[in-house]
């Protein structure tokens, strides 16, 4: 039998008090796909640091403009997209530095897309800088 896939979006203002309802839609649909509460938490601050990143670098705080998040579900993974239509970045161009040398240098540029990469098994970016960034991330689901 094939699988069954199920879709979920959300679109909020991008400000930080949209975070919340931000986490407790990744928290829904984590809870759904079965995963323990460690495995939503994860999930949840992935998809939290990420918009996070889209409010402040992207957007500059701007609160006219959207963040959109679609999640993907299936018997065998979450697949999340975090979308903006504002300044992208070069995901490649951040210092393979270790994170626990950012710490100790106190330097904060890239700490939340090594997090990011840290809590989910696979992330990707297809950046178009002022007309659509998207940032994908995929937690496989236990058997």
């Amino acid at each position: 039998m094939d699988a069954i896939e199920k879709r979920f979006t959300l679109e909020v203002p991008s400000s930080t008090e949209n975070l919340a309802m931000i986490r407790d839609f990744v928290r829904r649909i984590g809870r759904q796909t079965g995963m323990d509460e460690q495995e939503v938490s994860n999930l949840e601050l992935a998809v939290d640091e990420a918009c996070a990143n889209v409010i402040e670098h992207a957007y500059g705080h701007d609160i006219s403009k959207e963040v959109i998040i679609r999640a993907v579900c299936d018997n065998q993974a979450v697949r999340i997209a975090v979308i903006d239509m504002g300044q992208g970045f070069d995901a490649e161009s951040l210092a393979s530095e270790s994170i626990e040398s950012l710490i100790h240098e106190r330097k904060s540029g890239g700490l939340g897309i090594r997090l990011i990469k840290a809590l989910m098994d696979e992330v990707s970016y297809e950046i178009r800088p002022g007309q659509k960034n998207e940032l994908h991330m995929m937690k496989r689901l236990k058997s």
